[in-house]
Parts: structure tokens; sequence; C-alpha cells
């Protein structure tokens, strides 16, 4: 097949237009062409007047040899990941069932170790049922929320798939996850996204094949215990329905996530090395979907398009504010895992046809910020900037929220305008400053402005501020080597967001896969 790339086409092209332009870039008739497959597909708006996408494909072409001798490029296929195949004498265990335990546990089950898996969350259906009832009665479950069961904190997401970092096991991922029920498009857009309601099939489906390949996942099972012997993992302990039980092992992943706070406090009394980690708090901030369309793509918007945005400033304070987790047509969702406390993320579903666009508005935080040299002192700040914003959100789970115009002191009230939070189980205004550091409020309110000069819409006074986001990253990093082993417990491999190795889906799932492989290779 010959590699084409730098394809222009318009937004409602079809297959016979692609097959014509693929033709015309080599110089063959249309009728040479015998099939194509899309390999990128990304978007350019940079010109409102002509928005179109770019494309490369790798076609089927007659007189292939021919065209290769004339300097056209051959396509290679990926090759598939070679996964070792061992025995094991005592079976692996893998904490958490997120991205990164997920992918960890299907590559030591492809290398025939049977792993065990520990999540101490419920099964997605279960889940779903257990947010949906906290969204409506602000009844939390402190075992089974956001952060905790199958699929991990990014199951209730818009299911992003970009990630800056850059990795042959990345089609890999991909591949495993559009063969488990993800949309086929996400192995060629530039920026691909699964959405939650198609997250959740698709973890179960991962699960199913884990199973299949004879591994075994646990649910409602905290971990609880780390043995070690000669410094070496002998065993875990972990507890379901009130009762302990051991498993013998050698190799233990743990990719618990970044809010297993009792689980780095049991690890750093087992003296496993850890250390702080810089992570960023804010809020999430609401427009119109229609609106952000507009500034993004001008009047005449093509319906097909649905806008979404990234943006960053660095302030002359030194401080860094960013968008992230930014979810095209969704909503605002309560996140809290801990009792009397609240936290916010965004998510949407594949179709991204809600109303409001919303994206984590958020100010770097480090060490320097914590007050204390103590090891979880981040995540004592993350826990008493969500205590504080259920104090300032009327003790009831209601999320704090202001507009944008009363946090820039362009209006003197507060007030809902065309932009309805949708927050549930429900909103209460109030200042930020009663539950974020003072810092992040002004860096907040710098850069309001600024992400209005790059996208019209974005500093409006009607947009909402739903406080607060607290959970984009880890708060500590458990230290390991070189050969992902914890530099303090051998056996030991932290993996994932939680320990502080990933930033989201993909660079979790991809530091899954090398945690398993590191077990199967050693």
């Amino acid at each position: 097949m010959i590699r084409i790339n730098e394809i222009s086409l318009p937004i409602n092209y079809d297959e016979e237009m692609l097959k014509k332009a693929a033709a015309k870039k080599i110089g063959c008739a249309k009728e040479n062409i015998l099939s194509v497959e899309i390999l990128k597909k990304s978007l350019d708006a940079r010109k409102k007047s002509d928005i179109h996408y770019v494309l490369a494909v790798a076609a089927e072409v007659k007189n292939e040899k021919w065209l290769l001798k004339k300097g056209f490029e051959e396509y290679i296929p990926p090759k598939p990941l070679n996964v070792p195949v061992r025995t094991l004498e005592k079976r692996p265990v893998v904490v958490g069932f997120g991205p990164a335990g997920i992918f960890a546990a299907l590559t030591l089950a492809r290398g025939g170790c049977r792993p065990i898996v520990l999540e101490r969350g419920l099964d997605a259906d279960s889940r779903k049922k257990k947010t949906d009832f906290f969204w409506q009665s602000g009844q939390l479950d402190e075992e089974c929320n956001v952060q905790f069961g199958e699929g991990g904190a990014g199951a209730f997401s818009d299911g992003k798939l970009t990630t800056g970092t850059h990795s042959p096991l990345i089609d890999r991922v991909l591949r495993d996850l559009a063969d488990c029920g993800a949309p086929k498009e996400i192995l060629y857009q530039a920026k691909p996204h699964i959405g939650t309601d198609r997250l959740l099939v698709t973890v179960k489906n991962l699960r199913k094949k884990i199973i299949d390949l004879g591994g075994e996942v646990i649910f409602g099972a905290k971990f609880f215990d780390l043995h070690c012997k000669n410094g070496r993992v002998s065993s875990i302990t972990y507890v379901k329905e009130g009762t302990s039980y051991e498993i013998e092992t050698e190799n233990l992943i743990l990719a618990a996530g970044h809010s297993a706070r009792d689980t780095f406090k049991m690890l750093l009394n087992k003296s496993v090395a850890m250390e702080q980690k810089a992570f960023s708090v804010g809020m999430r901030i609401e427009h119109l979907q229609k609106d952000i369309n507009r500034a993004m793509f001008g009047e005449n918007v093509p319906k097909e398009l649905i806008a979404d945005y990234k943006l960053v400033v660095h302030l002359p304070s030194g401080r860094g504010v960013y968008t992230f987790c930014m979810c095209p047509g969704g909503q605002v969702v309560a996140s809290s895992s801990e009792a009397e406390t609240i936290v916010t993320n965004g998510m949407s579903y594949y179709s991204r046809n809600g109303e409001n666009a919303n994206s984590a508005v958020l100010v770097g935080v480090t060490p320097e910020d914590f007050g204390s040299r103590d090891i979880l002192a981040g995540a004592e700040l993350q826990r008493r900037i969500e205590k504080a914003a259920y104090i300032a959100g009327g003790k009831n789970y209601n999320a704090p929220i202001i507009n944008v115009g009363k946090l820039l002191e362009r209006t003197d009230h507060f007030e809902i305008g065309k932009v309805k939070p949708t927050y549930s189980p429900g909103t209460s205004f109030a200042m930020p400053w009663e539950y974020l550091p003072e810092y992040a409020v002004e860096a907040i309110k710098e850069a309001l402005p600024l992400f209005g000069k790059k996208i019209s819409c974005f500093d409006d006074n009607e947009a909402i501020l739903t406080g607060p986001e607290t959970r984009s990253s880890s708060p500590v990093r458990i230290t390991r080597g070189e050969g992902l082993e914890s530099v303090s417990v051998k056996g030991f491999y932290p993996c994932g967001e939680g320990a502080g190795y990933a930033g989201g889906i993909v660079s979790a799932a991809v530091d899954g896969i090398r945690c398993g492989l590191a077990v199967l290779e050693k």
C-alpha cells in the first residue's frame, strides 16, 4: 500500500471524494485506487472562511511497484506488540482497574500469568447506579464513585485519548480500545475521544478479555496491607465486605489512581519511598457550546463541527494557568470520594450534544505552596480545599459557583443568565476565596481576560465557574527505578497516574503495559 499525506477535503466529504483526491495526489486515475484506509485525520480551522480536513491515508493502488520506484512512500502497518510468555510461581496482583491497571492486567494475561486484579469500587454497571444516585440525592458512597470503580476516574470524563507522550505502545492501546467497543475512528482522529457512555461499555469488554485469558477481577476489594520479606513483596492483604484476605505474590503492580489517599498513607507507613509532586487546583468554567463554536469557527458554523480548545498563559507572577479536560457539549459532575467534600470533574457523552461546554481552569501548585515537607502535604491541601468548598456550598454537596462578571468585578451581583450550571445535586453562590488559596483565585482572575483575547466569549460575564477542581493529577510520586520497580521494595511496580507517572487515559494505559512487560521480562 502507498502512504499519501496532506489530502485536503471539505467537511462533508465522502469516500468517492477521498479516492479522487488520493488519485490526484499520486497522479493516477481514480479507478486505480482500489481501497483507502484513513491513517490520520485532523481539522484545519486556521481560516474561518476555509475550514477543512487534512488526511493521511494508506491506499491500495494498481501498479504499486511502479509508484514505489518513483519515490512514493510505502505504508508499513505497525508491528503487533510482542508479549513474552512466562510462567510465574505465584500469580501477579494488580491493584486498581483504571486505564493503567486494565492494560497492566491485559499484558500480564497475554503473557500467560493469570493476574489477580483488586478494585475497591464496583463493576461499571453498579458504579453507574452509585454515581447517578449520588448526583440525584447527595448521598455519597466513599468506596464507589467517580474516583473509584471499574474504568477509574477517566471513565466519567470526555474519554479524550490525546496525549503529549510519544510511544509505539499508543497504537496498541487504541487498537485494544477499538476492538472492545470504542469508536473505530479513534485509530485515526487527531483528537480522538470515546465519551463516558462508550467508555463504560469498552471497559467491560476489556475485563472480559482479561478473564478469557485467565485473569481474575475482584470488585469491592480494598488493598489494605503490603507484606515484604528480605526487601521483596511476599504477599498483600485486601478487605472485601469486612473480611480480610491474603494473597501470596512476588509481583505487585499498584495502579490505584490519584485519589487513593489512604493507600498512599499505608505505603508511607511501610517506608515505601515517595515524594511530593506538583499538581493543580482551580474551577470548572461553563459556556454555551454554540458560543464556543461561533468564536472558534465563525458565524456560519458547519453543523458537523463541535469546537474544543486548549489554552495556557504564563503570568508575570510566575504562575501558569491553563485549561484542562475540555468537555464539548458536556456537564460538570460531582466527583467526591470522601464525605463532606466537594470535588468537580467534567464529563461528556460520545455525541457531545449537550448545551454547555466546560473545562477546568487550573493554576499550577508546587511543593513550595504546600506549607509542609510532609510527603502527603499536597493531599492534605487538596482535602482542605474540598472541605472548605463543602461548607461554602451549604454543607449538602451543593457546589459553590460564581459568574465570571462577579469574579472579575464587572457586575455587582451573583446571577445566572444564559449559561445554566449543569452540576448536580445542586449549586450555591459563593466567592472562591472561601475555599481556594488566594494566589489561585488571583491567577484565574488575571488569566480569564487573557483567554478572552484568544476565544472571544471565554471571559463572558455570564460564563459560570464551579469549584473546586483538585484532582487533575496525583499529589505524590512513588519513586521507582529504571526497571519500573519501587526503589525501596523489589517486585513492587508503582504505575499510572496515581503513582505519578501518567497524565491521562492513554499515558496511563501505556504505563500499565510497560509495567506488565517489566514483570514478564524480569
